[in-house]
């Protein structure tokens, strides 16, 4: 299972940006998918996740400004971020755990200017 990131970029604070992830590989199904997102310094953090039956769930610092969707027929997640603050910069990771593994894409990377 390959997972390919992108959409990141630098943006203002209260800007927004939309980040996509598409699934590729020995799928017959996309499963539950998931972003995380790592700061310099810091470990890497669950940003929301969403199931093959729609039900999404966030981190409570993203809750009200981010929204993950997922288009079955496309294998893609996606991941709307508004009103972006300074504190969510980070490398931006999409994952998922299919066969028993866990599946990381390459990072994008979200930079937001104060």
């Amino acid at each position: 299972v390959q997972l390919q990131a992108y959409g990141g970029g630098l943006v203002q604070a209260g800007g927004s940006l939309r980040l996509s992830c598409a699934a590729s590989g020995r799928l017959f199904r996309l499963p539950d998918m998931g972003w995380y997102r790592q700061a310099p310094g810091k470990q890497r953090e669950l940003v929301a996740t969403i199931t093959q039956s729609g039900s999404a769930n966030y981190a409570d610092s993203v809750k009200d400004r981010f929204f993950i969707s997922r288009d079955d027929g496309e294998f893609a997640v996606y991941l709307q971020m508004d009103d972006l603050k300074p504190e969510d910069t980070a490398t931006y990771y999409c994952h998922t755990r299919t066969f028993a593994t866990d599946f990381w894409g390459k990072g994008t990377l979200v930079t937001v200017s104060s």
